[in-house]
């Protein structure tokens, strides 16, 4: 499964970066596969295993703001695993070019 989640502590002024570093370190440490963009952070793994790490960023986040506010998307395939390269692969393959990653 992938999981997309972002993390916005509020009432931290319009800059969050250092916070979101931070969050990005336990990610790092985790070991799992992910892909860090502007918006969010795309992981790939099992349930259990997600869901403790998302969990663990949003009380990270929570140590400097007294709000935080976690969005999360799953995308739960049955029987496909690998999917954090491959997904986009077969879109790139359709379209007959690359795109910007």
């Amino acid at each position: 499964m992938m999981i997309e989640f972002s993390i916005v502590p509020l009432g931290k002024g319009a800059s969050v970066s250092a916070v979101i570093a931070r969050v990005l370190k336990i990610v790092l440490a985790s070991g799992v596969k992910y892909k860090a963009n502007p918006m969010g952070t795309v992981i790939e793994g099992e349930w259990d295993e997600l869901m403790g790490l998302v969990k663990k960023c949003h009380d990270e986040a929570l140590k400097d703001a007294d709000r935080v506010v976690t969005t999360i998307k799953i995308d739960d395939y049955k029987g496909k695993g690998d999917r954090l390269e491959k997904k986009l692969e077969s879109v790139e393959q359709k379209l007959g070019q690359k795109l910007n990653r």
